[in-house]
């Protein structure tokens, strides 16, 4: 089939009619054009939703004029659908990052077409997702119709990422800078945290981590390491020095021997003409990436992961602050878990130990009413913070809780020893 070419992004969204389930590519690789289209597409259909992960520069489709014409439904919060999230505007799913593919392959969830952002067809007619195959391989896979952008500024990555350009049926050429993100800039907190973690790092770990101020601390205190490996659902610029230093070979992994490992990737443009066209990066379905049983191949997974809140005994709250949807439960149960799993494996939870300029504590005696409990305390190996680290497996849940006190902020540690003993009955 030769897809319709369209003048416009409009035009390309106007296949789009009443009652469809939309599902829009994600992270970096949000088609920004074509949303922005849909915004006032939309205006004209009823009942539309939208299916989505975590959205880059997606505002667009957040505004009150769009009720009773188009409703969010994320698998992941994010800065356009937090307050729509919080005010009952859009919908919520828990579900780890691994079953959101199985939710489209099984029929589970219905998609009647997928908005994509693309390369430029290759001489074999194929276009590339790019840098962010995630869960939109599988959403094309299921989709009744596929619209893309082609943009000429979107890397070619190997891998799952590549759909012959006979499978769309509209496409809209045109170019567009990509999202960039820069190394976080790192306060003294997330250095301190970094060290901390970066102490825990074993020459051939095989490593997963996310973007921010705490993985770059981390991945900066590990320039003296070797044969560090990297199977990950989303890396960033951080992960590049210690490829070009050699710290990174990913010789001792065993699934993906010599490859980099990764779902999604986002941060600088230096970052996007890494991963294009090079063979040694593996862009590949999610499903695939956080699969617990491909991550436990792979000899000393170091899943290094954070969190909103934990309480004494071990419980991980990463999704919500309190009954407030921030995230997502994400890939973080599928990696702790594969990295228990994994021979010699171990998983971190890092974490700022105060929230809100030092007023709250998050380490707390109970969760916050209402709060996700993302990864259960039966999971979980090591908490850490600026303070220090606390070693939870295998632990009482007094000993869980005098290590965590541990390693809460100072001015908190009084008051949660004694509010420890009064709500358990522990005496630490």
């Amino acid at each position: 089939m030769v897809p319709k070419y369209c003048a416009t992004a409009l035009e390309a969204v106007s296949l789009i009619d009443n009652d469809e389930f939309i599902w829009t590519h994600s992270m970096g690789a949000t088609p920004r054009l074509l949303l922005e289209a849909l915004a006032e597409h939309a205006l004209s259909c009823t009942n539309l939703t939208l299916l989505q992960l975590h959205t880059e520069h997606a505002e667009c489709l957040s505004g009150p004029e769009l009720e009773g014409h188009l409703r969010h439904r994320c698998y992941f919060g994010g800065k356009p659908t937090r307050e729509l999230l919080a005010s009952a505007r859009a919908d919520y799913v828990p579900v780890f990052l691994s079953e959101v593919p199985k939710l489209f392959r099984r029929r589970e969830q219905r998609i009647d077409t997928a908005i994509v952002q693309v390369s430029p067809p290759d001489k074999h007619g194929m276009c590339s997702l790019g840098i962010s195959v995630e869960a939109t391989r599988a959403a094309c896979e299921v989709a009744g119709k596929i619209i893309a952008h082609i943009n000429p500024r979107m890397p070619r990555t190997h891998g799952d990422s590549f759909l012959p350009l006979t499978r769309f049926d509209a496409v809209f050429e045109a170019p567009m800078e990509l999202p960039e993100h820069a190394l976080a800039t790192t306060d003294a907190v997330s250095q301190a945290i970094g060290r901390n973690v970066a102490a825990l790092v074993r020459d051939g770990d095989c490593l997963q981590m996310g973007i921010g101020g705490i993985p770059d601390a981390v991945l900066g205190c590990l320039g003296n390491h070797q044969h560090l490996g990297v199977h990950t659902e989303l890396f960033s610029d951080g992960i590049l020095s210690l490829v070009e230093r050699g710290v990174v070979d990913n010789s001792r992994k065993r699934f993906a021997t010599g490859k980099l490992v990764t779902g999604f990737a986002l941060g600088s443009r230096r970052l996007y003409d890494f991963v294009d066209d090079n063979p040694q990066v593996a862009f590949l379905d999610i499903e695939q990436v956080n699969d617990t049983s491909i991550i436990r191949r792979n000899p000393q997974v170091m899943a290094i992961n954070s969190a909103l809140q934990v309480d004494v005994t071990g419980q991980v709250c990463a999704d919500s602050i309190g009954t407030r949807i921030y995230s997502g439960v994400g890939g973080q149960m599928d990696f702790i878990r594969g990295a228990g799993l994994s021979e010699g494996g171990r998983s971190v939870i890092a974490m700022p130990s105060t929230a809100s300029a030092g007023k709250v504590s998050r380490i707390s005696t109970v969760l916050s009413p209402g709060a996700g409990v993302v990864t259960t305390r039966a999971h979980v190996h090591y908490i850490v913070t600026e303070f220090g680290v606390a070693y939870m497996r295998g632990k009482s849940i007094r000993e869980r809780a005098r290590s965590l006190i541990d390693i809460a902020h100072p001015d908190f540690r009084e008051a949660l020893a004694r509010e420890t003993h009064e709500m358990w009955g522990l005496l630490l």
